[in-house]
């Protein structure tokens, strides 16, 4: 790769769903991973990468590191739009979230994930991203 890249970023739309929400009508803060896992699915979806392409290139990719930072609460029935965005893919995927009101566009909830690549055969973390990594977003970024 060469020169400076775009941050690849994707989102997703979601509508908090009743069982999401506690007796006070607040999402409970644990669901808002599930909410980060639809955008983190969306980004890798982007550049073809998603879990299937992770599996069939014989490398796992398990969440290794998670922080979120709740800033307003989610409410039942309300429309959110997860953004996410690749910060790292070098040595890791790290990838950054914003939940937002999707009409509004107010911060709810940020945070971020890191994901580390384990060899699917040997089980042996890799402390660089496997070459696929590298050629499918040098693919994504030339689109």
């Amino acid at each position: 790769m060469s020169g400076t890249r775009a941050v690849l970023s994707a989102s997703a739309n979601v509508e908090v769903p009743f069982h999401d929400v506690d007796a006070m009508n607040v999402c409970w803060h644990g669901h808002y991973l599930k909410y980060f896992e639809i955008g983190r699915a969306a980004l890798l979806r982007k550049f073809d990468y998603d879990y299937r392409e992770m599996q069939a290139s014989g490398y796992l990719w398990p969440v290794v590191e998670v922080h979120l930072k709740y800033v307003r609460p989610a409410v039942y029935g309300q429309q959110l739009e997860v953004r996410a965005h690749l910060l790292e893919h070098e040595n890791r995927l790290k990838i950054g979230y914003e939940i937002v009101d999707a009409g509004t566009g107010e911060r709810l909830t940020k945070g971020y994930t890191v994901q580390v690549a384990v060899h699917a055969q040997t089980k042996e973390l890799q402390f660089v991203s496997p070459p696929v990594v590298f050629e499918k977003l040098e693919r994504a970024w030339e689109r």
